[in-house]
């Protein structure tokens, strides 16, 4: 823990601009304690000292004044950049080298009026000597059952295994059953981890998970958007599936209950055009009906083993030496396919129109041209999005 420097953690003396923001950074994150795309949009348009000055001073339009009023006149930001100095963590905030950027675009393409929770965090807190934004480079998220059979653990420990061994992070939530499973499975090969909790990182949770949890914090990275202290609440739960989505690139469920949580990663996973991945279980087990009834009904793909999720969830899906492509984009499946398909060989056209001839939201839309333009399969100009003559990038 002792090799990041000071830098990272965030010092709370001195009157510079660095710490003047990061001040402002960690204020603004305890007032509102959550996602709030009202605040994220201030902050883009004033900076980041300019919008904690506002909220203390009320100076507020009406849609920030009641996610802010409640805790407004809290100001323990140096305490908190000192508690997580203490556990060897750190505030990672837009401003920092290692924050995610890339896994942020697809929550800042969200229609905020309909995704409540859908907001970019405002920032991350942070325990683990690894870099954010390397180890969610390339990841999955797995997530299940809290309440998980022998199969399911035995099927978690060899998929997560087998990804491991091939340089993926595994994404989790740290509960019981499939999520403690996945992260166990990881650390076993010594491989990275990342735990995204609903409360404070200095706060175990649950509390059967104390030893778990720094373990993953010794050797990969425990996070949460939530200043340390904060308890955990049902509603932050569902918020945080968002970052386990976001964070990797695609989200593997193993084994589910009928009104399992997991459902709800599912469904973020989908809003933000990452493949959603489902392992099938005996038909007799009541906790793989979810799994069964998500891929029946077509919320997620019907995958049995690691090669499998990686050729769904890799680069643009082009991972099994099995295909055989000459052509730029038929290697292409799901709505990646649709996108590509439906933009023209001469011209560009604007996502909404993208989204309504491909028949998707315009959110899942514009969270995959950009990762077609990362492949060289597409191009942006002043009209609109056009394909390009390129090859896909191996």
């Amino acid at each position: 823990m002792d090799g990041w420097g000071s830098a990272n953690t965030g010092a709370v003396v001195g009157a510079d601009g660095a710490d003047e923001r990061r001040l402002a950074w960690a204020y603004l994150s305890r007032v509102v304690a959550g996602p709030c795309a009202a605040l994220s949009l201030l902050i883009e348009s004033v900076g980041v000292v300019e919008a904690a000055r506002a909220v203390r001073e009320c100076a507020l339009p009406e849609s920030l004044l009641r996610p802010t009023s409640r805790r407004r006149e809290i100001d323990c930001a140096a305490r908190d950049l000192e508690v997580m100095e203490r556990i060897g963590g750190r505030l990672v905030t837009p401003d920092d080298p290692e924050w995610p950027a890339w896994r942020m675009l697809g929550l800042s393409q969200l229609e905020p009026g309909r995704d409540r929770d859908g907001a970019v965090p405002l920032v991350l807190w942070v325990r683990g000597p690894r870099s954010l934004l390397e180890s969610s480079e390339r990841a999955i998220a797995v997530v299940g059952a809290r309440c998980s059979t022998g199969y399911g653990d035995r099927v978690t420990g060899e998929i997560v295994g087998d990804l491991a061994t091939q340089g993926w992070t595994v994404v989790s939530g740290a509960a019981f059953g499939i999520d403690g499973m996945a992260h166990r499975a990881a650390l076993a090969i010594g491989a990275p981890t990342i735990a995204v909790l609903a409360c404070g990182v200095d706060r175990p949770y649950p509390a059967q998970h104390e030893r778990l949890l720094a373990e993953i914090a010794e050797t990969g990275l425990v996070i949460s958007e939530y200043p340390p202290g904060t308890v955990a609440h049902k509603n932050q739960f569902l918020a945080r599936n968002r970052l386990i989505a976001a964070l990797a690139d695609g989200v593997l469920v193993v084994e589910a209950g009928l009104r399992s949580g997991a459902r709800n990663t599912v469904k973020w996973a989908r809003r933000l055009g990452r493949p959603a991945l489902a392992i099938p279980g005996p038909v007799t087990s009541a906790s793989s009906v979810g799994c069964h009834r998500m891929i029946r009904e077509g919320e997620a793909l019907l995958v049995t083993r690691a090669e499998e999720v990686i050729d769904e969830a890799g680069p643009l899906r082009l991972s099994l030496p099995t295909q055989q492509s000459s052509e730029p984009g038929d290697r292409l499946l799901g709505d990646e396919a649709s996108v590509f398909a439906v933009l023209p060989r001469i011209g560009s056209r604007r996502p909404r129109a993208i989204a309504e001839d491909a028949g998707l939201e315009l959110s899942t839309v514009r969270a995959i041209l950009p990762a077609l333009e990362l492949a060289g399969l597409v191009g942006m100009d002043e009209n609109g999005w056009y394909r390009t003559m390129q090859k896909p990038k191996p």
